[in-house]
């Protein structure tokens, strides 16, 4: 699954991973700046996701709160 068919879900999973990975005995300094580098892109990927669903709950409140006509 590509990353951008990842639901947000998925990468708040995926992160949440990378971050036990960091915290277990699999733990190897060598490969931890890749995994760093990783979790970087799925936290900024995540907060670009949020944004674009709090922008699209914003246009939904504002049609609900316009009066009928």
């Amino acid at each position: 699954m590509s990353q951008k068919n990842k639901t947000v879900q998925d990468k708040l999973n995926e992160l949440s991973a990378i971050v036990s990975w960091f915290q277990s005995e699999d733990f190897v300094l060598e490969k931890a700046v890749d995994q760093y580098k990783n979790a970087e892109t799925l936290a900024a990927e995540i907060e670009e996701d949020l944004t674009a669903i709090k922008n699209d709950i914003a246009v939904v409140k504002q049609r609900f709160d316009e009066p009928n006509e």
